[in-house]
């Protein structure tokens, strides 16, 4: 608009209904129009426990049928080498929530009665992801699993704590990082009549669902994207929603048998195709019992995610929403003769993740190694609240990268394990595009190393170490130079 026939138009809205107001009031609203902040995206992460990345269909590897994941590749961002970097629940989480490793943000172990007396848990004070979010503005949401609280005597009555174990805990309210809407449990792995606690619920005044956990939290989750009367959160506001599903984890036969139609056809061989579980071996007597179920459960998840992206659509709300899917840690299920995780192999420590934004970045692949500290200053970077990122965070900010597929680039990804208590010891290791080193140190033993060359040994057959110190020498140095960089008490023994 040319300035006179602006001021016509000024001159007109004078004479008309806008005649009691001022010139300046309209230049004003005008200027306001123009200048007003973009609105900002939402946030809605899915992540059930203890998938693999190679449990999804369109990676082609495990036998599994996940056909929304494999339409939600094809409009996202894949990270084919993302990794768990400690592959076990409550490392992973805090990794996610505060972007620091365990050096820093303390959770070691998984947070049980056993690692209790050791502080092992999420600290009220550390600044999380959700907490900027909380202090910009954003509505925020949890449902499903937390497992960063440590049991408390007296413990809750419930099945998970009736072992030698505890494992179950309420979260108080002041220790939910910025969380308003609250429907979780710390960890409960009955799957088909899971509790959890609502926002308003004490510490004994938790409740049972008879209803598979995914899907009754993909219906929370629907219900609280659709927020019929605002009930749920400000429509006002832009939102955050995570939805933490139990399964595919143990125990896997808890999963309805309807998702398991979808394997009635299947051999035991069709299924156990990976070269890493040996015919007559322990791991293939794993694969055998759970490997069936565990894809049945996979596939129920991939079903109630699917319902979750609907729901986004029909809302409207698909275009400004960044949806994150991906998993805390993967799984074994025979190969290695490794039953679950908690190791550094490929299927423990790679993980989905698969990132949508429409328009803002572009589907593709990338084998960018991805650590799960990067995720939560990622995620601020993308929200353009790069400036509010805990300086308490030690991932990298891959934002830019994420969006031009431009930018640095690490050339490692750091593994770590520890025995509760004993963060000096345990194992540590690198994994590159090309190889993967663990060391493990133990008292009064010396420290034992594993070499897998992960292009010509893709199912880590053969320790390659003995015959190839010059690799060995290298990435040990590559890995001193990260403990050294994260000050890790295993560099002091």
């Amino acid at each position: 608009m040319q300035r006179r026939e602006f001021m016509q138009w000024i001159g007109c809205c004078v004479a008309g209904s806008y005649a009691s107001q001022s010139i300046g009031t309209l230049l004003a609203q005008t200027a306001s129009v123009h200048t007003r902040t973009p609105k900002r995206p939402n946030l809605l992460i899915v992540f059930p426990d203890q998938m693999r990345a190679h449990a999804m269909g369109f990676m082609k590897q495990d036998p599994v049928i996940t056909p929304n994941l494999d339409r939600f590749a094809e409009q996202s961002l894949v990270l084919t080498q993302a990794v768990s970097n400690y592959p076990v629940c409550s490392p992973y989480r805090a990794m996610l929530m505060t972007g620091m490793y365990p050096h820093r943000n303390g959770v070691w172990s998984n947070c049980t009665s056993h690692s209790e007396p050791f502080g092992c848990e999420l600290n009220k004070n550390h600044r999380c992801w959700s907490d900027v979010l909380k202090a910009n503005g954003y509505s925020l949401g949890y449902i499903g699993k937390w497992h960063l609280e440590s049991p408390r005597f007296p413990y809750i009555d419930c099945a998970n704590n009736r072992g030698n174990t505890k494992w179950n805990e309420w979260c108080p309210p002041d220790r939910r990082h910025g969380f308003d809407f609250w429907y979780s449990y710390n960890t409960y792995d009955y799957h088909l009549r899971p509790l959890y606690w609502n926002t308003q619920a004490g510490r004994n005044e938790f409740q049972y669902v008879d209803q598979w956990g995914p899907e009754h939290e993909a219906d929370l989750a629907i219900r609280y994207i659709r927020n019929d009367r605002n009930r749920y959160r400000d429509p006002d506001r832009p939102f955050a929603l995570v939805v933490s599903m139990n399964p595919p984890h143990t125990p896997y036969h808890l999963v309805p048998p309807r998702y398991l139609e979808y394997y009635k056809n299947k051999s035991d061989q069709d299924l156990i195709n990976r070269n890493n579980i040996l015919p007559g071996s322990s791991g293939e007597k794993i694969s055998r019992q759970h490997i069936r179920n565990y894809f049945a459960m996979v596939t129920g998840v991939d079903d109630q995610f699917g319902r979750i992206l609907a729901a986004l659509n029909q809302a409207d709300l698909d275009q400004n929403t960044i949806v994150l899917f991906t998993s805390d840690h993967g799984n074994c299920i025979g190969s290695h003769n490794q039953a679950t995780k908690n190791v550094h192999f490929e299927e423990s420590m790679r993980i989905p993740f698969l990132i949508r934004w429409p328009e803002k970045i572009k589907p593709r692949r990338d084998d960018l190694l991805f650590s799960v500290p990067d995720t939560c200053p990622t995620l601020l970077g993308l929200m353009n609240l790069d400036k509010e990122i805990p300086p308490s965070v030690q991932g990298n900010n891959y934002a830019e990268l994420l969006r031009t597929g431009k930018g640095d680039r690490p050339g490692s990804q750091i593994y770590l394990w520890a025995p509760v208590g004993k963060p000096q010891f345990g194992r540590r290791g690198i994994r590159t595009h090309w190889y993967t080193m663990v060391i493990e140190k133990k008292p009064d033993r010396p420290p034992r190393t594993v070499l897998h060359d992960n292009r010509s040994d893709p199912y880590q057959l053969k320790n390659i170490a003995p015959d190839h110190p010059q690799i060995v020498r290298k990435l040990t140095g590559e890995l001193t130079d990260w403990l050294n960089r994260l000050d890790d008490p295993w560099m002091q023994v």
